[in-house]
């Protein structure tokens, strides 16, 4: 019997604290009573189960057998075999007490826990194989120091366990979205953030570069995704990822968030610049200016969240001409020529600085949000200024056409060594033939002289 208010209130307490549901504890408590009953009144190998009524604080405990028949038994062969694999270290050792709710398919029998079907049908005709045999125990209302310590081990391990189910699922329908945090450690590289029930990881390529990071200051930051890891959860979150720009603005901008302004398209160098693409979804909004706000008001609050950022905010185009044009706002473009692969724009020679940017970044973040290689050209000499490939992507395509060239000369060099071959196999056959003609020449030369011999004779006799 269970001080039922005592209890209840426990309960309360952790489902309140913990965020663990109330069923979730009650069939903690449950096992941790039959963990109990078994350390004192059990058997080795038994299942025990316990069930708690609520209302009354009354329990009900009882033990399972598993209904097997003979093919579910280990031959004696089996056991040594799986002893000797565990001796080497090849299997993980067993608890022999382990129990095995779902029913093994090949088992050590042991009468504690299983009974066989032909004993199981005179108790119940209707069961089946792997089905669960309840026989009813002793009911016990006092447990010795020991199972308590059991029992509360139990509690205390079944708690955690859903305590984390718990975070993991909360946090995981908030991937994708802005979560708050406050930086709580910072070890080299790896910023840690408080986020309420956990902590936040941000790992090194997260980071806003040249941004600084100080003990108790909160940040936006957006959550990458959630692993489940051995002690709980790990949570990853970022400050250069692209969402957290469109994430930004969807707070800040009231038509974002009901969709009367879409976000098409991202490209942005974290803590240095950034573009967006937007398009009005509805007549008479204008995309860019609900994007910026009275006064800048909107964009002003996004670009300070990320400590100066610039950003660029574009109207987009089904034409991809106009749409390539845009992108390389604030440059004035004249012309846009499109290919299969890439695009050339052609602007002013005063406006080539604006339209490559500095180190060619406003051309380079144009090809990210367009999806295009743009080469920038100047009207008045017809010659590319800059290309949107990045030092990278040169390097990769001049590894590229470097394998390109080994496999050629690879291939040229086995064709040269088959034609080589071929001659080689073609001469030897011309050589054989030549020697095949010149013994029947010979064997002709032979048999004409001979013949030439006798009639000789003939004409002398």
């Amino acid at each position: 019997m269970i001080d039922l208010k005592n209890f209840l209130s426990a309960i309360s307490q952790i489902e309140e604290e913990k965020g663990i549901s109330r069923e979730k504890i009650l069939e903690t408590v449950e096992m941790a009573i039959a963990a109990a009953y078994k350390k004192d009144y059990g058997e080795k190998g038994q299942i025990i189960r316990a069930k708690l009524d609520s209302k009354t604080g009354n329990f009900d405990v009882w033990q399972e057998k598993i209904v097997i028949d003979e093919s579910m038994i280990k031959t004696e062969e089996e056991l040594e075999e799986e002893s000797r694999l565990r001796e080497e270290g090849k299997l993980p050792q067993q608890n022999e007490d382990d129990e095995d709710i779902e029913g093994p398919k090949r088992v050590r029998f042991n009468e504690e826990k299983h009974i066989m079907i032909k004993e199981a049908k005179k108790i119940s005709p209707k069961v089946k194989l792997e089905d669960h045999l309840r026989f009813e125990v002793e009911i016990h209302d006092e447990f010795g120091r020991i199972a308590a310590q059991t029992a509360k081990q139990v509690i205390i391990q079944r708690i955690r366990e859903a305590e984390r189910e718990a975070i993991f699922e909360e946090y995981a329908e908030k991937v994708g979205s802005i979560v708050s945090g406050v930086v709580q450690r910072i070890e080299g590289n790896t910023i840690f953030f408080d986020l309420g029930k956990s902590t936040g990881i941000m790992l090194a390529k997260d980071k806003i570069p040249r941004e600084h990071y100080r003990i108790g200051q909160r940040m936006r930051l957006y959550l990458v995704e959630i692993e489940q890891g051995a002690k709980g959860p790990q949570i990853f979150v970022s400050r250069a990822h692209p969402k957290l720009l469109s994430k930004l603005f969807e707070l800040e901008v009231p038509e974002i968030g009901t969709g009367s302004v879409e976000i098409k398209a991202i490209a942005r160098e974290a803590g240095n610049r950034s573009k967006i693409a937007v398009v009005s979804k509805e007549e008479g909004i204008d995309p860019i200016g609900s994007c910026v706000g009275q006064r800048g008001t909107r964009v002003t609050a996004v670009i300070q969240e990320l400590g100066g950022e610039k950003i660029d905010i574009i109207e987009w185009n089904e034409d991809i001409d106009e749409f390539i044009a845009n992108s390389l706002s604030p440059a004035k473009v004249l012309a846009v020529k499109t290919t299969k692969t890439r695009a050339e724009v052609a602007v002013a020679e005063d406006q080539l600085s604006l339209a490559i940017g500095r180190d060619g970044q406003n051309v380079r973040l144009a090809a990210k949000l367009t999806g295009w290689k743009i080469d920038i050209v100047s009207k008045e000499t017809g010659q590319i200024e800059q290309s949107s490939y990045t030092e990278e992507e040169a390097e990769e395509g001049e590894e590229i056409k470097e394998k390109k060239t080994k496999k050629r000369k690879t291939k040229e060099e086995k064709e040269k060594k088959k034609i080589k071959k071929i001659k080689k196999e073609s001469n030897d056959e011309t050589a054989v033939e030549v020697k095949e003609e010149l013994e029947e020449t010979k064997k002709n030369e032979t048999k004409e002289t001979e013949d030439t011999g006798d009639i000789e004779n003939q004409v002398k006799t």
